[in-house]
């Protein structure tokens, strides 16, 4: 079975909520939440494929400084096993937007349960409720 890299980010505001993405229509899992960042490119580290991601679909800066490794997802989807190290980060530049057609929300940790995600985000939502 093929495994992808995928870099995610938990984007914390002052208040101590983070910012979820909705998948578009016309992607595998749309209508999901998910934590932002995109597929690790070969030559890539984590950390450098999530800053471009961030600037790619985000419209915001930030930095490798700012990445603080937090825990990581590893979940078998159908035809490919899913390995995603999720990161904090609560220092960026710029506002986020969703500049690929996803709606952005920022959202209580506690509040994450109401929020359909994908399955490997899921046990990612308690590590970062107890984390925050």
């Amino acid at each position: 079975m093929k495994t992808v890299l995928v870099s995610a980010v938990a984007l914390i505001d002052i208040d101590g909520r983070v910012l979820l993405a909705q998948r578009p229509e016309g992607k595998s899992l749309a209508g999901m939440w998910e934590f932002p960042g995109g597929k690790v490119e070969p030559g890539e580290t984590p950390e450098v494929a999530l800053i471009r991601e961030l600037h790619e679909e985000l419209g915001i800066e930030t930095w490798q400084s700012c990445l603080a490794p937090l825990t990581f997802a590893s979940h078998s989807y159908e035809g490919f096993h899913l390995l995603m190290p999720l990161f904090a980060c609560r220092k960026w530049e710029g506002v986020p937007q969703g500049r690929e057609g996803q709606a952005l929300k920022w959202v209580r940790p506690l509040d994450m349960r109401d929020y359909p995600m994908p399955p490997a985000d899921l046990p990612l939502i308690p590590i970062l409720r107890d984390w925050l």
